[in-house]
């Protein structure tokens, strides 16, 4: 036993010890191979690569990369010129500036009070210093306005990357647009894509729904139109932004948190069934939830997005548009089904191809029968160029084999082509449908990207919202007949309905969503059924399914917990900041069922009804605005939540007291210091901080008509008086667009270089570290962030500005 024992040992050294072996042998070869291959590619590359490499990439406008793709496509090529969608004579110029990169857009936030100073600010100083800029030996071409967008808020450059790293007063202009982007006062997106919601004539009490929203610059115009007036902090309408991919909704809770809206509400289901919702309308009845305005930007093949997504080119073929109809008409039939009439709903893609665009509106009108209309709306952008849709196209397969009409469709390619891809065959019909209306936007005619938009007009019901079946007449008591103006597959609680209205008793069945929503109107959407007889259910069916969970994917959510009118979280707050009676308590929620209540945000008084009323019909990502945040040092001062900054202009209007009213001076001061004494505010601002008790403050600018060169909108800052001192708690981008504001420069220098710089820290720069420093004025330099809390007021983990003179 022993012999065999240490044999067995030995075998299994040896094992190891060959198994290692193997495993080193094998990995050296990968890893020789893997250089060879690298080593190989570069060659390749030298050899292919223009003179300039990455300079050439560089010198490129924004956006600009990807050198070494060859920007041809034949079959694109072919496809285009055959339909005959650009004019006589223009082909070429189309492709070159399809192969052109596209020119960078800002567009300035314009519901807040201050873009005109926005605009001042870039208009008559990092325009006017631009012009006067030159790389080698070249002035550079200043930024354009968009003729077409309303008030001068929307801008292009073709400036590249590389040019702007050349100069510092264009690195300067680089920086501003990086921080006031952060800050959520200026966007940067394409051109074509501010076209839609412009389109939608939105106003303060439309209930807007976005299908398809992410990333979400177009839900961000949504947002700031609602907000138009901004002397009222809830706006009777919302925006319901939707997007099926759960990773693209938290893009979207970015984009929309920037604005600090409290009627914004991020879903995340399919468009294509998107659930139907319900509000209370008062006195225990419920009605079903219509939307003024739809946004449809539904998912396409993105050959208008050539310029910016060089992948494309690659990757385009006509197969891309076949597969994409049939999803692209279910999104759009699901968007007019939710509709109010006489409401507008704007479908939109970054695609010409016809298939996706003109087949989908004419598939909408003829089988609406009447009901949809196309707006005209070649009035409402004057200064926009671009052509008018299309009623005749053609099809073709990625092999090159053309089809002029379903007929010559063979059979087995039926399941890949359709004979909604086709114009109507009808020529009265088609004449009466004025695909005209359409809106084609061709890159080469105003240095954008291609696009298209169709602006559609809701004059009744839809047809087949109309047909419903007829109960049986053993059908038990308990189940309801839906009334006729009630929309196919929404099943109603139980109880008598009068007008689409249903009476609420206490207990409300709650519906599943994937199950209940859109079942019966997906069929309808994607057949469109003539007869009423095939719709007919059989016994126990046209009630309610019984009650499920609704199927989470992706990150789960914190539940959104409304605070009842008298939780005892609000008494401190309302003697605190001595709010007014008129403020909306039930509002107000947070996001934890148990423990302290960490923050707390507040919603419009609709969006509320939407999420009371629909609380497993759909899954909310993000909501409301965060207006107070627990602050465990406040207690002893008589209140335990500080005010947030995100949400001072919403909760500003019911604030009384704790007030100051500050200069320009003043603000200066509170940006740029620490944590600056009482004593460096003015006299005015001083003797009113001396008369309010240690705590959270409002910090108010008031403009002052008789000094132009000061802001002229109102500025409202969240802060802290300490027992002696007194600082701002606004974010570091926040803090630079106040300071541009006032006049005052502020700009990044990456390579921490310059006398008397110091760390974060305040110790003194060693060679070789980056640090990051931000220039405010000759002789005063502003460094980054700590999290060390005040000495003087308790308050932690909040942005720190250090100032310090060379």
């Amino acid at each position: 036993m022993r012999v065999l024992h240490c044999f067995y040992n030995t075998f299994s050294q040896l094992y190891h010890l060959t198994t290692f072996h193997s495993r080193f042998i094998s990995r050296v070869v990968c890893a020789f191979n893997m250089g060879k291959r690298s080593r190989q590619r570069q060659k390749e590359h030298q050899k292919n690569s223009k003179p300039g490499g990455r300079d050439s990439r560089d010198n490129a406008g924004w956006g600009a990369g990807y050198a070494d793709i060859v920007k041809e496509n034949k079959l694109f090529e072919l496809y285009y010129k055959e339909l005959g969608l650009v004019p006589e004579g223009e082909f070429d110029q189309f492709m070159e500036a399809m192969r052109e990169p596209l020119p960078a857009t800002i567009r300035i936030t314009g519901y807040k009070s201050h873009a005109k100073e926005i605009l001042h600010c870039l208009k008559n100083k990092y325009f006017k210093e631009i012009q006067e800029v030159e790389i080698d030996g070249q002035k550079i071409e200043a930024p354009q306005a968009l003729s077409w967008y309303p008030d001068e808020l929307a801008w292009h450059t073709n400036m590249s990357r590389k040019i702007l790293r050349k100069s510092p007063l264009l690195e300067k202009f680089h920086q501003f647009l990086v921080s006031e982007t952060e800050s959520g006062n200026i966007s940067r997106q394409e051109a074509v894509s501010m076209i839609p919601p412009l389109l939608m004539k939105i106003e303060p009490h439309h209930k807007i729904l976005d299908m398809c929203a992410a990333p979400g610059s177009k839900t961000a115009q949504l947002i700031e139109m609602l907000h138009s007036d901004m002397d009222i902090p809830f706006p009777e309408g919302f925006v319901i932004a939707n997007d099926v991919d759960n990773k693209r909704c938290y893009l979207l809770v970015h984009q929309a948190k920037r604005l600090n809206s409290p009627c914004i509400m991020v879903v995340n289901h399919d468009a294509t069934c998107i659930p139907r919702l319900q509000i209370d309308i008062g006195d225990g009845v419920k009605d079903t939830l219509f939307y003024d305005r739809i946004l449809c930007d539904v998912p396409c093949s993105g050959d208008g997005t050539m310029r910016k997504n060089i992948d494309v080119w690659k990757k385009w073929t006509t197969s891309n548009s076949l597969h994409l109809h049939g999803l692209q008409i279910r999104i759009a039939v699901r968007g007019v089904e939710q509709l109010a009439v006489g409401g507008r709903m704007v479908y939109s893609t970054c695609s010409l191809n016809p298939i996706e665009d003109e087949a989908v509106i004419a598939t909408l009108l003829e089988k609406s029968e009447g009901a949809l209309e196309l707006a005209d709306t070649s009035a409402e952008l004057p200064g926009l160029k671009w052509l008018p849709g299309v009623s005749k196209w053609k099809l073709m397969t990625k092999e090159g084999q053309w089809y002029n009409d379903w007929s010559e469709v063979p059979a087995n390619r039926h399941t890949q082509i359709r004979p909604t891809m086709f114009p109507p065959t009808n020529t009265e019909k088609l004449a009466q449908m004025k695909l005209e209306r359409c809106m084609r936007i061709l890159p080469h005619h105003q240095n954008t990207g291609g696009f298209f938009v169709a602006v559609l007009v809701k004059k009744a019901s839809m047809p087949w919202n109309k047909r419903h079946p007829k109960l049986k007449k053993d059908l038990s008591s308990s189940s309801v007949p839906q009334p006729e103006n009630s929309p196919v597959g929404t099943p109603l609680p139980d109880a008598p309905q009068e007008d689409g209205k249903v009476e609420v008793k206490e207990e409300v069945v709650k519906v599943e969503v994937k199950e209940e929503v859109g079942v019966e109107e997906k069929e309808a959407a994607e057949n469109f059924p003539k007869e009423t007889e095939d719709l007919t259910p059989e016994p126990k069916v046209c009630g309610p399914p019984p009650n499920k969970k609704m199927k989470l994917h992706g990150f789960k959510e914190d539940p959104f917990v409304f605070l009842a009118e008298d939780d005892p979280v609000f008494p401190p707050i309302q003697n605190f900041y001595d709010l007014s009676p008129n403020f909306p308590k039930t509002n107000v929620l947070t996001r934890t069922h148990e423990g302290k209540k960490r923050n707390l945000y507040i919603v419009s008084k609709e969006l509320r009804n939407v999420m009371l009323n629909n609380s497993e019909r759909m899954k909310v990502i993000n909501t409301g605005v965060k207006v107070l945040s627990r602050n465990s040092d406040g207690e002893e001062f008589g209140c335990a939540f500080r005010l947030a900054q995100e949400g001072i202009y919403t909760l500003f209007p019911y604030i009384r007291s704790r007030l100051i009213t500050i200069s320009v001076e003043d603000i200066k001061v509170l940006l740029t210091q620490e944590n600056p004494y009482l004593s460096k505010l003015e006299d005015d601002s001083h003797q009113q901080a001396k008369k309010i008790g240690m705590g959270s403050i409002v910090l108010r600018y008031q403009p002052d008509k008789s000094n132009p060169d000061g802001p002229q909108c109102p500025i409202e800052l969240c802060g802290w008086r300490g027992k002696t001192s007194i600082r701002a708690f606004v974010p570091r981008n926040e803090r630079f667009h106040y300071l541009r504001m006032l006049g005052v420069e502020v700009f990044r220098d990456k390579q921490g270089q310059g006398p008397g710089t110091r760390d974060v820290n305040g110790e003194e720069k060693v060679d070789g570290e980056e640090t990051v420093k931000e220039v405010v004025n000759p002789g005063e330099v502003v460094v980054g962030e700590t999290e060390k809390g005040i000495k003087d007021g308790g308050i932690k983990d909040e942005v720190k500005m250090e100032v310090t003179s060379p």
